[in-house]
């Protein structure tokens, strides 16, 4: 998240079943309530029960048990709530997973259950039909070298027959993903689909849908159609059409990626047994995470055990480096946490070293990935960092016109071009998915390897002032692994 709206000379940000235990809302009398992750030692079920029994002991409501992890989702109106819980016996981490509140709590706990403003479209760049006209960022995955400059070797990568691909089943835990759209009918699967936006998975018909009164709600279907878009003659056609993806809406009423819905999107990912999973986004609502606050650190232990228990599953999670131009290696500024904040009260500028980490992407085996251009450069926009990038992708130009960006799917059938490092990591979605097609018993770390071999390297000779090699570039450039 988020990447960046492409304009005519402009950019801008835009930004099984799985055994939960969810809850009802409702009015309450006290209040106001904060929602609170607390993990315990034991990372399994017997740690989610113990989990649950502390939480209510000090008064607090239980909303949803990860029992696969040892982690729970609770709410409290009590002020000291955090402080109270992470002293208690067994608790490896516990804290405010958001800084806003809200006047409901959890009415009681159920039984175990299975399971961009797009504002009518002002800002987003819609394209017309392209018809499955050549494109530049397809071109650039040939492993033949694309023209000199063009970025385009002027045709559609090779991959797998369709019904090969329909073997493999992809996540795109993002704003949701809109299945009316013409390339994607085929694509989603609605029995592997859910919408996690409240931290428990709902897999009622058609959940995973974007909510058009949501900001950045077209994105998900953005990222899916280059991941998987049919070849039907007409559209675009993804990196590796044929392939099922399972839609899981992390994005919740009040716009934000919570900690709790990555927990439920990786999970309900790993029940449905994936190969792998796109992560086009960062956790909300502090876009580093530093170990040294217990909230953020109760945070980065949960979301951390429900990656680790989805690439346990099998699966590649594939994760966007972000769109800020900084050194996730180094020290740097965030002048925009927390994002959840009531009010128009600017956000605190904050100083951080390089164990402020960037969720996903910066968690232990998740393949993280830089953007380039056209030119096949680092896009001015994509952070980079040495150790931290994997792979780098064709994610666009947010200032070179509509013809400089990533062209997709939209919802209502509609299309639109847009730039960021949400786009590069999509392609290499795609191209994990072909690399599981024609390797059915790789593992996420094979799968890692296979694209790390077929990645082209980048020429760092001369006087290009954005070439810093495997900082920039990870393994160097992807292209269609064999």
């Amino acid at each position: 998240m988020r990447s960046l709206l492409v304009f005519a000379a402009a950019g801008a940000i835009i930004g099984g079943a799985v055994p939960l235990a969810a809850a009802t809302l409702q009015a309450d009398s006290g209040g106001p309530y904060r929602a609170y992750l607390v993990s315990d030692r034991d990372a399994g079920p017997a740690g989610a029960e113990h989990a649950a029994g502390e939480i209510r002991s000090l008064g607090g409501r239980v909303a949803v048990e990860y029992r696969e992890i040892g982690v729970v989702l609770a709410y409290s109106d009590q002020r000291d709530f955090g402080a109270r819980i992470r002293s208690g016996d067994g608790i490896a981490a516990a804290g405010a997973s958001r800084t806003a509140t809200t006047p409901v709590a959890p009415r009681q706990e159920a039984d175990d259950a299975a399971g961009a403003d797009d504002a009518g479209d002002d800002g987003v760049p819609l394209v017309p039909d392209p018809h499955e006209r050549p494109s530049w960022n397809l071109g650039m995955l040939q492993r033949r070298p694309a023209a000199a400059g063009t970025g385009s070797a002027d045709t559609a990568p090779r991959t797998p027959a369709p019904g090969v691909l329909s073997r493999v089943t992809v996540a795109v835990l993002d704003a949701g993903v809109d299945d009316t759209h013409p390339d994607l009918r085929s694509a989603v699967d609605p029995a592997a689909s859910a919408d996690c936006g409240s931290g428990a998975p709902d897999s009622s018909p058609g959940a995973w849908r974007p909510d058009p009164d949501v900001i950045e709600s077209g994105h998900g279907t953005h990222v899916a159609g280059i991941i998987g878009a049919a070849r039907n003659g007409d559209g675009v056609t993804g990196v590796a059409p044929g392939v099922r993806i399972a839609a899981v809406r992390l994005l919740g009423p009040s716009g934000q990626y919570y900690g709790e819905n990555l927990v439920c999107g990786f999970l309900w990912a790993a029940a449905h047994h994936v190969r792998v999973i796109n992560d086009s986004y960062f956790a909300d609502p502090w876009k580093y995470n530093c170990p040294s606050d217990p909230d953020q650190r109760a945070i980065i232990t949960a979301v951390g055990r429900a990656v680790a228990y989805a690439q346990r599953s099998g699966a590649l999670v594939v994760a966007s480096a972000g769109n800020d131009a900084q050194d996730l290696d180094a020290g740097r500024v965030d002048e925009r946490s927390p994002n959840d904040r009531s009010g128009n009260s600017a956000a605190p500028v904050r100083y951080l070293g390089p164990d402020c980490i960037r969720l996903p992407g910066q968690l232990p085996g998740v393949l993280d990935v830089s953007a380039v251009d056209r030119d096949g450069r680092l896009a001015a926009y994509s952070n980079w960092g040495a150790g931290r990038i994997g792979i780098a992708a064709p994610g666009g130009d947010p200032d070179g016109g509509p013809d400089q960006g990533v062209v997709s799917d939209w919802p209502g059938g509609r299309y639109a071009s847009l730039a960021g490092t949400s786009m590069a990591t999509a392609h290499v979605t795609g191209a994990a998915a072909i690399a599981a097609a024609l390797h059915p018993g790789a593992g996420p770390a094979e799968l890692r390897a296979l694209l790390a071999r077929a990645a082209a390297p980048v020429d760092c000779a001369g006087p290009e002032a954005r070439c810093a090699g495997s900082a920039f570039y990870g393994s160097g450039a992807l292209r269609i692994p064999k």
